[in-house]
């Protein structure tokens, strides 16, 4: 599984693609930043995170796009422009039929760590060791786009039975509650 991750934002959006499966050692195949100038007009940034995520997709080609789920902060400032650095991302994906999965940052957190409330430091430090990196990637936005896409490797599995799970249920109370035709008795009719 090829996976795109996404630590969106309007200054710095960290992008980040990781191969493998759960339960296999993971590859980085590439990790960075798209930038744009804090003065810039708004429509200008987000059409500078289009670019950069479709020349992304354009190299990498992933199977899926994960973005960090924006979640609600103090500065409303903050928020809005997180959010729509993620709407760019998702649009991108979506524009190519590339399913794409949200998670919170305690979720990635916790995948990555253990823990739901690890720092920085150590989402980059697990980062750095479960891709066998020497460093780890600066900036953090970049290490926050890789942790995205090895949270998704990891819950996709159990994420896709619980989706299963739900669209089996859902079909099987479509048929229990749907009209039922009703049924006339055939007569026999003698010869």
């Amino acid at each position: 599984m090829r996976v795109l991750g996404v630590d969106p934002g309007l200054t710095r959006c960290g992008v980040g693609v990781v191969e493998g499966v759960a339960g296999r050692p993971l590859t980085m195949l590439g990790v960075g930043v798209v930038r744009t100038a804090a003065d810039a007009e708004l429509g200008h940034r987000l059409v500078a995170i289009e670019r950069g995520i479709e020349e992304w997709l354009d190299e990498h080609r992933p199977e899926f796009v994960a973005v960090e789920r924006v979640f609600s902060q103090h500065n409303v400032r903050t928020v809005m422009g997180t959010a729509q650095a993620s709407a760019v991302a998702m649009l991108c994906a979506s524009r190519r039929g590339i399913p794409v999965a949200l998670h919170t940052p305690s979720e990635v957190k916790a995948a990555v760590t253990g823990s739901g409330r690890a720092d920085k430091a150590q989402v980059g430090a697990m980062v750095t060791r479960l891709l066998r990196l020497d460093a780890p990637p600066k900036p953090a936005d970049a290490a926050d786009a890789l942790a995205l896409a090895i949270c998704h490797i990891w819950r996709a599995p159990a994420v896709n039975r619980l989706q299963q799970a739900h669209a089996a249920a859902a079909a099987a109370a479509r048929t229990a509650h749907a009209p039922r035709t009703p049924t006339v008795p055939v007569r026999k009719v003698p010869r």
